[in-house]
């Protein structure tokens, strides 16, 4: 009927080509990171289903997404990514509902995975100081920026002298974001300033702060932190091991530098509102998990409860 009133056919979308489709429009309408995040899940859950994703989308079903979710959590993936890409998908299968492709989503049944978040730990400034002597090369650098400014490894690392401003009366550094495309400007510590300024004159305003680091891949660069950890002899445990690939997630890396600054300005009194302007955070609930406060501090704010 449609054939012959409108001269084209109906058409019908297999579960990989309807989430090209949809990965597509992602990388139009929302940023290069988000769209990357749907490119990742789409391609795991298209492997996952193997040759059923050439079959028609409609033929998905709710034990598919469940399998997933529960293969996913298998290979030692915190519960808040495995739930991620739960969140993916069903986005993917909403629009394909609201399109006629389905008729339920079958995500929509699906509970997540309970999350029993194990925090990061955060270093003490003599840990910090420890792993500033051990460190070589770009790397005193690099820890000492990502502990004053409390920024991602990656996005430390590929600072170029463009960025920062040493002449002002105000130093700055500016961070373009990788996770969220954001532009963060955060003042200089005048420890990585003296730092920043011991540096040999850079050739350009293009080139890297830390040449030697910059456009590699975070995976080696957090392997080389965790040498510098064994070398400053800082306690190192796993929170949460990955039982297929081998690997655990540890409570102390160059993550933890973000913790730490962030915990450190919350213990000092320092508002919450300048605290998530400078880490870059753009909700109270995910910059809770950054903030540790000290238990001496906690002990006396329950002190001031009265007697009764």
């Amino acid at each position: 009927m449609l054939q012959s009133v409108s001269g084209e056919g109906l058409r019908v979308f297999s579960v990989a080509e309807w989430f090209e489709h949809f990965v597509k429009g992602k990388g139009k309408s929302r940023s290069n990171r988000t769209a990357a995040i749907y490119e990742q899940t789409k391609c795991l859950f298209i492997e996952f289903l193997g040759h059923r994703a050439r079959l028609n989308i409609a033929a998905v079903t709710s034990k598919d997404i469940a399998d997933f979710r529960d293969y996913r959590h298998s290979l030692g993936l915190a519960p808040a990514t495995v739930n991620l890409d739960i969140q993916m998908l069903s986005a993917a299968f909403n629009a394909a509902w609201k399109q006629g492709h389905i008729s339920v989503n079958p995500c929509a049944a699906i509970e997540p995975v309970k999350d029993k978040p194990q925090r990061k730990q955060v270093f003490i400034p003599e840990q910090v100081t420890a792993l500033v002597k051990v460190a070589k090369g770009d790397w005193k650098g690099l820890i000492l920026t990502g502990f004053y400014c409390g920024q991602r490894l990656n996005d430390c690392a590929n600072i170029r002298w463009r960025d920062v401003d040493l002449v002002s009366e105000i130093k700055t550094i500016r961070f373009q974001t990788q996770k969220t495309g954001a532009e963060i400007v955060t003042v200089i510590h005048p420890a990585l300033e003296d730092h920043l300024l011991s540096l040999p004159a850079a050739k350009s305003d293009d080139a890297f702060v830390f040449p030697s680091l910059a456009q590699r891949p975070v995976s080696p660069l957090s392997k080389e932190f965790g040498k510098f950890m064994d070398e400053a002899h800082i306690e190192q445990h796993s929170i949460r091991e990955r039982s297929k690939s081998g690997r655990s997630v540890n409570a102390l890396s160059f993550h933890s530098l973000r913790h730490s600054f962030s915990s450190i300005l919350a213990n000092a009194g320092i508002r919450e509102e300048l605290r998530m302007a400078l880490t870059g955070h753009t909700t109270r609930a995910i910059h809770a998990k950054y903030t540790h406060h000290e238990l001496a501090q906690l002990r006396e704010a329950i002190a001031a409860l009265p007697r009764v």
